[in-house]
Formats: C-alpha cells, sequence, structure tokens
C-alpha cells in the first residue's frame, strides 16, 4: 500500500457540501431512530414479540452498518468508525442469537435471524481483515506502510505534521495534535499551529523532527505542492493570523483582569487570580465543538483555516452532528485527516524515493 486515500466517492460526498450535509443529516436521525427504537424495544413499550423485535432491530441495525461499512473500514483510524463497527456487530449478533433461540410466529423468523446473524459474522470478518492494514503507532492505529518521524528535508511547505498528544491519549487514537509545515521567504522550514499553552505560533521545525524518539509524528503531503509564490503567501497569511491571536489574547486578558477588579476581593487575592486566570490564545470551545473563529484557534484548526485561505478544497470538518454547520458535538479532529482527499500519507516508500525527484 504505497499511499492511503478515499475512494473517488468518498472524495465527492465529502466535497460536495449539500450532498455532504444531506448525507451526515440523513446518517444521524437514522441512528437516532434506530436507537430510540431499540430502546423502546428493550423497556417494553412496543407491543411485540420478542423474537420479531429481535429480527427487526437486528436488521435495522445491519442495514446501517452495510451502508457505512466501507467508509468505516477505511478510516479504522478513528476510535469512532471503530465503534460504529464493534458496537453495532455485538448487539446485532445478539438479537439475532435471541431471536434464533425464542419462540416465533413463524419459522421465517428464525430462518431470517440465521441470515442475519450469517451477515453479522461476515461483517466481523471484513473487521478482523482489515486490521492487518493499520498498526498501532502511541496509542491508536496508523496504515501500516506510515514512515514514523520522516525527517525535515522531505517535508515541504503546506504539509501536515499530525503528532502525538493528551487528546490522543485520551481518545486511544494514534495522533492528537496537528502543525503545518512553512517555508518562509529565507528558505528556512517552520511549524505553524495553536498550542494549549501559549496560543497560536510559529516556530523552528527541528523543535519537532529533532527529537527523535522522544516523541512520534506521521506526515501528509499536499496532493497539489505549492509552488514559490504560495509558500510566501502562506507564510504571509500565518504571520498575519498569528498576529490576530496575540491581539485577541491580549485584549480577552484585559477583560478578564476587569472583572477580576470587580469583585469584592482583597488585593491579594486579585493579584493571585490575575496570574493564574489567562489565555493563552487557544480555543478550548473548538476542543469540544467543529468551530473555527477569526482570531483563535485549535491546532487542527488553524491548520483548516490556512488551507482554505489558500484555497486548498478538504473535506468538511466540524459541521455538527446533523451535518449543516452547527458545529456541535463534533469537534475536528487530527486523526480524520489522514482520509482528506486534498492529502497524501508519507509512507516508507518515499524513504526509498530521492528528495530530488519529490519536489
Amino acid at each position: 500500500m504505497s499511499s492511503f486515500h478515499p475512494s473517488n466517492s468518498s472524495v465527492t460526498i465529502q466535497t460536495t457540501p449539500a450532498y455532504f450535509g444531506l448525507i451526515k443529516a440523513t446518517n444521524t436521525i437514522s441512528y437516532c431512530a434506530v436507537l430510540l427504537l431499540t430502546w423502546r424495544f428493550v423497556t417494553h413499550h412496543l407491543d411485540w414479540k420478542l423474537s420479531t423485535g429481535c429480527v427487526v432491530l437486528s436488521a435495522a441495525w445491519l442495514l446501517l452498518t452495510r451502508i457505512k461499512v466501507d467508509h468505516l473500514l477505511q478510516t479504522y483510524f478513528d476510535i469512532l468508525s471503530r465503534l460504529e463497527v464493534q458496537l453495532p456487530v455485538f448487539l446485532g449478533a445478539t438479537l439475532s442469537v435471541v431471536a434464533l433461540f425464542s419462540r416465533a410466529y413463524h419459522p421465517y423468523f428464525h430462518v431470517a435471524a440465521v441470515g442475519e446473524l450469517a451477515c453479522w459474522v461476515y461483517i466481523y470478518i471484513l473487521y478482523r481483515r482489515n486490521q492487518k492494514r493499520f498498526k498501532k503507532q502511541g496509542y491508536g492505529p496508523v496504515p501500516v506502510n506510515t514512515w514514523v518521524n520522516p525527517p525535515a528535508s522531505i517535508l515541504r511547505a503546506g504539509d501536515l505534521l499530525l503528532t502525538s498528544g493528551n487528546i490522543a491519549r485520551e481518545l486511544h487514537e494514534s495522533v492528537g495534535h496537528a502543525e503545518m509545515v512553512l517555508e518562509m521567504p529565507d528558505g528556512s522550514k517552520m511549524l505553524f499551529s495553536s498550542y494549549m499553552e501559549k496560543g497560536t505560533k510559529i516556530h523552528p521545525i527541528h523543535e519537532l523532527t529533532d527529537k527523535g524518539d522522544k516523541t512520534h509524528y506521521i506526515g501528509l503531503h499536499l496532493k497539489n505542492p505549492w509552488n514559490e509564490e504560495q509558500k510566501a503567501r502562506a507564510a504571509a497569511i500565518a504571520e498575519e493570523m498569528v498576529a490576530a491571536n496575540e491581539k485577541w489574547a491580549a485584549e480577552e486578558n484585559a477583560r478578564i483582569d476587569k472583572r477580576i477588579d470587580f469583585l469584592p476581593l482583597p488585593a491579594d487575592w486579585k493579584a493571585y487570580l490575575k496570574a493564574h486566570i489567562k489565555t493563552s490564545g487557544y480555543d478550548w470551545f473548538g476542543t469540544f465543538m467543529g468551530r473555527t473563529t477569526e482570531n483563535r484557534w485549535t491546532c487542527i484548526g488553524s491548520a483548516l483555516v490556512l488551507y482554505h485561505l489558500m484555497g486548498v478544497k478538504t473535506n468538511h470538518y466540524g459541521t455538527g452532528l446533523l451535518g449543516y454547520g452547527t458545529t456541535m458535538l463534533d469537534p475536528i479532529l487530527p486523526v480524520r485527516f489522514l482520509s482528506d482527499p486534498a492529502l497524501e500519507l508519507i509512507t516508507k516508500d518515499d524513504a526509498r524515493v530521492p528528495v530530488a525527484e519529490k519536489k
């Protein structure tokens, strides 16, 4: 596997706003409907015989899972994709087994239960086979052929580096932080990102690539590399974003100080609060929602904004559960960029190609 990328049909869906919104809304509503139906059946609010209810619910879960299974296996590196296979397989197979051994109105229900159980076993076999295409790196899986910690010499302006971090550990994913490679006017390579401790910054690339085995990162090339003019424009936009973030952080900290001054507290208490309640410029709300703003971002949010300002057509992220821009309960996760059509994974095969041939 020389590269890891989504199918053409997936690209079409993900990059067409109206179609993507419709598909995501339909998917969310369908899952909620089946979950509600399952709950009402389990709590005896439906006048169904045991075998009938189990067969119907297993069929509903089977239909939803089968429709999405290709995409879910392709995005196995995402914890939600893994859960969207594991949980329905367990629940659906259990329902089929219960239906098979319970009294039914007609033998056809037992035949249907056997057929559903066979389908669930087939999906589970596909899932297990798909696991062989991935290896564990850090706290989660990445494609087997991934080049871990590629050197700075092969990285280009616009490349996205995904690294380990606290979020990766909590979500059991391989990566949880993102940085974008920039090439400055003097030819030096820098990294651009937003950090929880210090906000949006640009810093030398060697601060990440020279850490050796102390950390791990994987790289994604832009499929359409930037020319010299685009490199300069990206660096200028990044500097403007850093300045806007620093301005917002300074103004927000001034507002925080005013609020603290308003409190009826002793002066030393106020001084303590001012010293410990500061904003770095990081978008904490964006960690839990898929929003991007004009002056503060998460790590991946800053990269996504810069890509869009540069005209790079990516997937739609952080659109919310219904797919129409609500951002609710839909944070932008760095690991999902592994299947973005604008990017391609840097693999071990790239290590065998001379750097000159990649430019």
